[in-house]
């Protein structure tokens, strides 16, 4: 069998909601990729996702110290068989502990904050650039709130 055309292999992390909206509309740049997501349940990620490769994190994800441990060691294992060449991620707390596997692994990740986040950041998108994962803002003035964050406009 011929080896892939687009050697990139996408991990995308969503939890359910607005984050999951956002990295659907984007839908027209991760079709074209192999891919996989981290996720949960719920009705949005079984018709939005019913013919993706889901693994399901555990949640409540969010300031969640057990479920943290629990994703980071999840994700590892994930990640090392899997083997993405990179990460996408609008978050939310399940994000982070994949973030750090995928440090440890050396496996870039781009974390995309919340459009709803004008004022401050998340606390997602502060551990990515502290793990120095590449930060998107959806609104320019972030920019100069995130340390090292870009901005390339938003997905709504």
């Amino acid at each position: 069998m011929p080896k892939s055309i687009n050697p990139i292999k996408l991990c995308l992390i969503s939890s359910r909601g607005g984050h999951l909206y956002q990295m659907y509309l984007l839908k027209k740049w991760w079709v074209k990729y192999e891919r996989f997501w981290i996720s949960g349940q719920g009705e949005d990620i079984n018709y939005l996702l019913k013919k993706e490769i889901i693994y399901r994190g555990f949640f409540p994800e969010s300031r969640n110290a057990i479920n943290a441990i629990r994703n980071f060691m999840y994700g590892f294992i994930i990640l090392a068989r899997e083997k993405p060449t990179l990460i996408a991620s609008f978050g939310a707390g399940i994000a982070p502990p994949i973030f750090l596997a995928a440090k440890l692994l050396r496996i870039p990740f781009v974390f995309v904050d919340s459009i709803s986040f004008v004022q401050y950041p998340s606390l997602s998108a502060r551990i990515a650039a502290f793990f120095r994962g590449v930060v998107l803002v959806q609104h320019e003035h972030m920019t100069r709130v995130v340390s090292g964050a870009h901005y390339w406009g938003s997905v709504i």
